[in-house]
């Protein structure tokens, strides 16, 4: 056999040069090339997954498959290698890699200039890099290739990762020998993106995921435009793109929330993404379905958690845990729904783990036959790629496995790894896989003897006794070696052992003990009983129980959404804010989501029927100005973001949403922050727990934007100097210039020419066709005169400061421009502009006539706004009733929404909350808050669920400790700290 070995190596190197016959000149005299033909016979072939050949034999030459079949008829000088009990796979495929790729070195700390990008002739932005190519960064990497043979890869696609445009990879064969003119199988095999920035340009624009979404529509647009020769200079990153356009488009969105992001600008543009996979899609996967993407799945799979500790464990959160948990079943549920993917092992620190990661994927109920298509045949598909690579076909390269057996059994070795017919040897088939338990006996004594790792580098474990004994050993050409601890105390000292190990797992040979004595012995494998498979069966699936996914998939998660019901809600005071005041002993009836009837003594049959005797019914309270439920707030990278929305960053996780429920809030606006003068597009959301991001919107919502006045615009605070304006003058000028671009912008829309579609022109343009609202953060005076005049100059209205600490002082001016105030009941002194707040600025702007609401700015007061308002009856003297509009009608007002929500009247919503006392007691507790006639919080519930989420705990660190008692890797308790935002977050 090893002859045969040595005759195929010679063979191997005279077939690799004949590809260089081709073109390269002959000075070597006469050559004779040899490029027989090689057979592997007697062997199980998967010449794709499902299609299986038993005994068969995988013919092939210069590289590729010639044929795979039961019986084949032999060339003459066929180099045979006999693969009696083995099994041959495709090769594995990765489809997403940076193997070979020169990593980049972040750029200096620091934003640069808002514009004028470092890459002359290139996009304005210098984290669009689509002309870049991975070949560009690439060196063949022999170390990684061969950690990525063992683990049973043959090809990666590999790419320079950075930059949100990051250009085209390449699709590598990781061949022994050769050189990249073999292995480079696609120099341009697809184009990568992502939602993270280039570490190269320290560029500040965008700073934010929304700044990100709103840069890449605006690149497509202009690529549109670029496309249809309106630009006359060069653009080499647009140019790269158009050409590019047609390839596999792989997005790299982070997580699963920007998964479903960009999917929306991928429909907007007619592109459907190859996603990079986040891990958690099982949490949404209805969502993920609806993009009908297909995605590239990573295998990271995080270890339990070090649950020793009490007090750090009682930090631990039940999101992390459950993820622990729950994140191994993810391809079986990608499966189960039908969602195509491929394995990557992108994620995990070496592709060695991979294999590990699959059987627990397997064990949580991923099919063997997809989890090998995920492997090979989808892969090569995504990469449009099938003739030649996933499969053993007639005509495909010659990349497959050679096992032991089942590639998805734990025992399962690669033993030779061949791509494009190079053979690379990992563990030889030569040597007998011995590992097992054996019983030696000595002295009348039985000494278990236990062999494990791999065939080539045993491990062994001995005991006497149930006692563990000091033992090494070492294997080589079939001959075993070991010595151990005496346990026997009539031989003192060590006993050696020689053994010769035949197929059958038979062991023979001789023991020596330390006083000189000999001794022969024979030992054979012996199978476990029964008996103890099945109590290690009912170990592992009880190890195996999963917890199940809520929505969100954390604390306070719902296993279903809530449904409107015909509520009937019995001698309620109800505060109706309308003419008809606070009415007592009243009957609110609730119905299709509507307020249907209020009035005494009603009756509804089939009703659901509320007590509220002694109770007080209220609309929602509404935030006109929140920071809750975004992924991202600001986007400072320039000094205007119109283009960028917060609707396209709702996070539907935030569990502040559920604990604003419990203080009764029903409606939001999230705002931009204040990082500049014009901010980004609200979005205003019903609190509709459980519900997904998109269905939280407040459908058909007016449009609002953010503007800021003040020290965050000029950047005081920090004291930069990279942007424009530094001075309040500066920000009145940005105004103007801004608005006259709009305007010139409108010409050019409606002059009939081709023009080119600017996103944030077409926002700006909104505002001054009165089409969209400006929410203006505010405090000083002087500013806020300033703003009002810029809007008449321009002919709209502000509609509303938000702060306006300084608002009394200007009452009269806001009133006769016609805008609203939300304001703080009485936070101040956090900062030099506010030094003149008054706890009276409230009560003084309403009576002047200003549509006056408190907000909250804050995730902390938002639970307790109705204690807000309650501050203006006592600093002000204002009626209890009017107190109650300033965080309910008013901002439904202010919101342009009051049509529908505010106040209690037949037709409205039925977002109502009920209270156990006057709702501007701070003895107040909302007992049920409802949304269009759907209970998202109820306290009896809320009680109930805090005791089955430390039910859940227990059970999740229980099942941890015992996977650390089975020797399981841990990794230590990390606390998740969520950033509460402000106005001036980052």
């Amino acid at each position: 056999m090893q002859k045969k070995a040595l005759l195929y190596f010679l063979m191997l190197a005279v077939m690799t040069m004949s590809s260089q016959e081709v073109y390269f000149p002959k000075n070597d005299g006469v050559s004779n090339i040899n490029s027989n033909y090689t057979a592997i016979t007697n062997v199980k072939i998967y010449v794709t997954p499902s299609l299986i050949i038993n005994n068969g034999t995988l013919l092939i030459k210069d590289g590729k498959v010639i044929d795979s079949k039961k019986s084949l008829k032999l060339p003459i000088n066929t180099l045979i290698i006999d693969g009696t009990g083995k099994t041959i796979y495709p090769s594995f495929i990765d489809s997403y890699t940076s193997f070979g790729i020169t990593k980049p070195k972040r750029s200096g700390r620091g934003r640069s200039a808002q514009y004028g990008p470092n890459r002359e002739g290139f996009y304005w932005n210098d984290h669009i890099r689509s002309e870049q190519n991975a070949l560009d960064f690439y060196k063949f990497d022999d170390k990684a290739a061969k950690e990525f043979r063992k683990a049973g890869f043959g090809v990666v696609n590999t790419h320079q990762p950075d930059g949100i445009m990051r250009g085209t990879g390449a699709l590598i064969a990781l061949t022994p020998n050769g050189g990249d003119e073999e292995r480079i199988l696609n120099d341009s095999s697809s184009e990568f993106l992502s939602t993270n920035k280039s570490l190269l340009s320290s560029q500040a624009y965008p700073s934010s995921i929304m700044g990100t979404l709103a840069l890449l529509k605006q690149f497509y647009l202009d690529a549109d435009w670029y496309n249809n020769g309106n630009i006359s200079n060069t653009d080499l990153a647009i140019e790269s793109h158009l050409k590019n356009k047609g390839k596999i488009q792989i997005m790299s969105s982070e997580n699963r929330a920007n998964t479903l992001r960009t999917d929306k600008i991928g429909d907007e543009f007619g592109i459907q993404y190859v996603f990079l996979g986040s891990g958690n899609e099982y949490e949404r996967i209805e969502s993920i379905k609806n993009t009908n993407g297909s995605f590239i799945l990573p295998m990271n799979f995080p270890k339990p958690y070090d649950v020793n500790d009490t007090f750090l464990t009682d930090k631990l959160d039940l999101e992390d845990m459950r993820e622990w948990n729950q994140r191994p079943t993810n391809p079986a549920v990608m499966a189960k729904n039908n969602i195509s993917f491929a394995i990557t092992t992108h994620g995990l620190k070496s592709p060695s783990e991979l294999k590990n990661n699959i059987l627990n994927a397997v064990k949580h109920g991923l099919d063997k036959t997809t989890a090998l298509e995920a492997l090979t045949s989808f892969p090569a598909s995504l990469l449009k790629e099938s003739n030649k690579l996933g499969n053993l076909k007639k005509g495909a390269y010659a990349n497959f496995l050679i096992t032991s057996g089942d590639i998805f059994e734990t025992k399962t070795i690669i033993h030779e790894n061949w791509v494009k017919g190079q053979r690379d040897v990992i563990s030889s088939m030569e040597v007998n896989d011995i590992r097992g338990q054996y019983t030696i006996n000595i002295n009348d004594q039985s000494y278990k003897f236990n062999l494990s790792g791999s065939p080539s580098k045993l491990k062994s474990k001995v005991t006497l006794k149930d006692k563990i004994l000091k033992s090494s050993v070492t294997f080589k050409d079939n001959w075993l070696q070991s010595s151990f601890a005496n346990g026997d105390t009539i031989y003192g000292g060590h006993i050696k052992l020689r053994a010769l190990a035949n197929s059958e797992k038979f062991l023979s040979g001789k023991l020596f003990f330390s006083d000189g004595k000999e001794q022969l012995f024979t030992a054979k494998h012996l199978v476990i009983a029964d008996k103890k498979k099945n109590s290690e069966t009912k170990k592992e699936t009880k190890s195996q129980l999963i917890v199940p996914v809520t929505f969100p998939n954390g604390a306070y998660g719902v296993s279903s959404l809530p449904r409107q019901k015909t509520t009937l809600f019995k001698n309620a005071t109800v505060w109706t804010n309308e003419k008809e005041g606070i009415l007592k002993n009243t009957d609110v009836l609730v119905k299709d989501g509507k307020i249907h009837n209020i009035g005494k003594n009603l009756n509804s049959r089939g009703s659901l029927v509320v007590d509220a005797t002694g109770k007080h019914l209220t609309t929602g309270i509404i935030d006109e100005h929140s920071h809750i439920a975004a992924s991202s707030i600001n986007e400072g990278g320039h000094n205007s973001s119109a283009e960028v929305s917060i609707a396209e960053v709702v996070d539907d996780e935030d569990v502040n949403i559920y604990r604003s429920l419990a203080g009764g809030v029903t409606t939001i606006q999230i705002l931009h922050g204040s990082a500049n003068p014009i901010g980004g597009q609200s979005a205003i959301i019903k609190l509709k727990w459980g519900e997904t991001a998109g269905n939280l919107l407040y459908k058909n919502a007016p449009k609002f934007i953010k503007f800021a006045l003040g020290e965050n615009v000029k950047q005081s605070n920090w004291g930069s100097t990279s942007r424009f304006p530094q001075t309040r003058m500066g920000v009145e000028q940005l105004y103007m210039d801004y608005f006259n671009r709009a305007k010139e912008y409108e010409i050019k829309k409606n002059s009939g020419e081709p023009f080119r579609k600017d996103i944030e022109m077409e926002v700006l343009l909104e505002i001054l066709n009165k089409e969209r609202f400006i929410s203006c953060h505010s405090y000083v005076q002087s500013e806020i005169n300033m703003l009002m005049k810029v809007a008449e100059h321009f002919d709209f209205n502000v509609n509303t400061f938000t702060h306006i600490l300084e608002g009394y002082k200007v009452a009269d001016k806001m009133k006769d421009h016609g805008v609203g105030a939300s304001t703080f009941s009485d936070w101040w002194a956090y900062k030099f502009e506010v030094n003149d707040a008054i706890p009276y600025n409230a009560a003084i702007m309403h009576e002047v006539g200003v549509v006056t609401a408190i907000n909250s700015d804050s995730a902390e007061m938002i639970r307790r706004l109705n204690q807000e308002a309650a501050k203006s009856v006592k600093y002000g003297g204002v009626s209890e009733e009017d107190a109650w509009k300033f965080v309910t009608l008013n901002p439904a007002k202010l919101l342009h929404i009051d049509d529908r929500l505010g106040s209690m009247k037949i037709g409205k919503d039925a977002d109502l909350v009920l209270w156990n006392d006057n709702p501007l007691s701070v003895y107040a507790i909302a007992e049920k808050t409802m949304i269009e006639g759907a209970i998202y919080f109820d306290k009896e519930k809320d009680a109930q669920s805090r005791k089955e989420i430390d039910s859940e705990r227990l059970q999740l660190i229980n099942m941890m400790h015992d996977s650390k008692n089975k020797g399981m890797a841990t990794q230590p308790i990390k606390k998740r700290i969520k950033e509460l935002f402000h106005c001036d977050s980052e």
